[in-house]
């Protein structure tokens, strides 16, 4: 397999699913859909109009759904897709890489 054939399809990943916040935004509607205001709670340090635009573009691309339900007042929540769910095993990839990781630099806490 030549190099590019590898690298285009990883590229494609990071740029969907790169930055600070969207891993943590899909790992916490992977526990269940939330409002925004529990989202933003759920996701230590993250700005509104952060959480705005990333879940627009995790939206974009078909990883989460908005569901608006006429009730007085409107209800608008997040739920994660079934394709947004595909991302499940590299999310746990990350995260024992992750506990691995600060085992090894910062020693076991």
């Amino acid at each position: 397999m030549e190099c590019s054939e590898i690298i285009i399809p990883v590229n494609d990943t990071l740029y969907v699913i790169s930055g600070k916040w969207k891993m943590p935004i899909i790992g916490s509607l992977m526990q269940g859909s939330k409002r925004f205001k529990e989202l933003e709670r759920s996701i230590p340090k993250i700005t509104p109009r952060m959480l705005s635009k990333e879940l627009g573009e995790l939206e974009m691309n078909q990883l989460i759904v908005r569901n608006v339900y006429n009730t007085l007042p409107v209800t608008i929540e997040y739920e994660i897709t079934e394709y947004g769910l595909t991302l499940k095993k590299v999310f746990e990839a990350m995260y024992e890489w992750g506990i691995e990781h600060r085992k090894r630099i910062f020693g076991k806490k």
